[in-house]
């Protein structure tokens, strides 16, 4: 791993990751003073104005937000507009994910209001102004079971978490299931519900109580403030949520599943995540395929669901499906509809260090990649040319947990090779990836000689990460990036608090 300083301005002492999870020094947990502010635990309020003042926030507050509607989200925008015009400074965005609808952001960063960011992913203006230096402090990239893990241990306080509910009572039970911005479960919301100072419901579609189904108890909402709209569900579904028809894609698709078939671990114990994008769609249609062939019926499909995993469900290759967030609309109307599809919170998903991560029980994950390194590191954070392009969000937590962490990735893009020599920042550390598929054959590390052996009886293509990355070098050439040795920009943590790369400005 890359050499680190032992402190960072405007971040703090660095604790370098080691190559392996390790839980972090223990601290007494800060107390946190939980109570409606008002006499008569009346929760409704005038407008967000009114919510700031119920709950004490003055500069350099904590705010923390959730991104369950994704590039639909209006609510971040909305809290940091009437908290601009209240007067408020120095404040601390704490997003679960930044998306380009977040845009108006880069306006509070300048003009003072917002001076820090803890996220899991961003993108979009917000990122490119961070690349470029224009945030004060460097962004904290954390990964989505790090974020419920500092958060659950104190290590980041929220002084007030405002949550973008679909529905909501006076009292201030949550729904996401229903209303005209349904959403899904409200997964990575739990985590800032239970433990932030204050916690602000912000609603479009108010109800007579009970607000059903209750995702987020009225025991955990202090205020409840009425909108005229909390944002657009049309913008869940804001990546790749059909299944490629790319014949290159295609194939990659099809020898990642030709892999998990041979890897042995089909079976009643199956558990199965993958993500958004074309590819990873094409490997659980074609897995599909497989596990009805073979009749088996897994235990569970998790996620981050789309539409793919919750066919799966329907046709009873799963038993159930566990859900922190939705990525499309055909998932939202599963988790409204079939009681076999369940929501977890973010910790529940991911913390390293909880009572029992599902990402540890999962047996296949498949990821993707910008980049892929020799010794098999993973980068999905930031692009050779400086610019952000995302950050960890599950990946890797699910690298980490599932028995077999897969990435698909074609060699190269038109930016140039997707495997190089030195990735230009390391998300997710190449100990916990299992395979990597491409279209020109798939590479397995040495630690996994046992997998290694089961896919080559099976027939597959299997052939060294060096010579994959050669070709890839050779098919896609460009410039080589130049070193980054600007200030730094960010600050890359692994999913248990330590620092595992550094994001420069250009």
């Amino acid at each position: 791993m890359k050499a680190l300083p032992a402190f960072i301005e405007g971040y703090g002492e660095v604790r370098p990751f080691t190559g392996r999870t390790e839980r972090p020094p223990t601290a007494p947990r800060a107390a946190v003073e939980r109570r409606v502010a008002r006499p008569g635990g009346q929760k409704l309020l005038a407008g967000l104005p009114e919510a700031f003042d119920a709950c004490g926030l003055r500069d350099g507050a904590v705010l923390s937000f959730h991104h369950h509607l994704r590039n639909g989200d209006a609510v971040l925008n909305r809290v940091l507009d009437a908290a601009a015009e209240h007067g408020l400074q120095s404040l601390t965005v704490a997003a679960s994910s930044i998306f380009p609808v977040h845009a108006p952001l880069v306006r509070h960063i300048e003009r003072g209001v917002v001076s820090r960011i803890v996220t899991s992913y961003v993108s979009g203006p917000v990122a490119d102004a961070i690349a470029a230096g224009r945030l004060p402090t460097p962004v904290v990239m954390q990964t989505h079971g790090g974020r419920a893990m500092s958060i659950e241990t104190g290590r980041l306080l929220i002084d007030a978490a405002f949550v973008a509910a679909p529905t909501a009572d006076a009292q201030g039970n949550l729904a996401g299931a229903v209303g005209p911005a349904a959403c899904g479960p409200l997964g990575y919301a739990m985590v800032d519900a239970a433990h932030a100072r204050h916690v602000v419901a912000v609603t479009d579609h108010f109800v007579d109580f009970p607000a059903l189904p209750i995702d987020i108890p009225q025991g955990e909402v202090d205020f409840v403030v009425r909108v005229n709209s909390i944002g657009d569900a049309a913008g869940i579904p804001s990546g790749t949520t059909r299944p490629t028809d790319d014949p290159v894609g295609l194939h990659i698709a099809s020898l990642a599943a030709r892999a998990i078939e041979a890897s042995g671990l089909l079976g009643p114990d199956f558990s199965f995540q993958t993500g958004a994008g074309g590819i990873s769609l094409a490997v659980a249609r074609d897995l599909a395929q497989v596990m009805a062939a073979q009749r088996v019926q897994g235990s569970f499909a998790a996620g981050g669901v789309t539409g793919a995993l919750c066919e799966m469900l329907e046709a009873g290759l799963f038993r159930s499906i566990f859900d922190v967030q939705c990525f499309d609309l055909q998932a939202v109307r599963s988790y409204r509809d079939d009681p076999r599809h369940v929501s977890m919170s973010a910790s529940v998903y991911a913390n390293p260090f909880g009572r029992g991560a599902l990402v540890d029980q999962l047996k296949t994950m498949v990821l993707g990649a910008a980049e892929i390194d020799l010794d098999f590191n993973v980068n999905v954070t930031m692009g050779a040319n400086g610019r952000i392009l995302g950050g960890s969000g599950g990946h890797a937590d699910t690298a980490d947990g599932a028995e077999l962490a897969l990435v698909t990735t074609r060699l190269g893009s038109a930016a140039g090779p997707k495997l190089v020599r030195e990735v230009a920042c390391v998300t997710t550390p190449g100990s916990t990836i299992d395979l990597v598929v491409t279209e020109a054959g798939i590479a397995v590390p040495p630690r996994r000689r046992d997998l290694a052996e089961r896919l080559a009886r099976a027939g597959l293509p299997l052939k060294p990460l060096e010579e994959l990355q050669r070709l890839a070098e050779r098919q896609h050439p460009c410039a080589p990036a130049a070193p980054r040795e600007g200030r730094i920009v960010g600050v890359v943590e692994y999913r248990d608090g330590s620092v595992i790369d550094l994001l420069r400005a250009a």
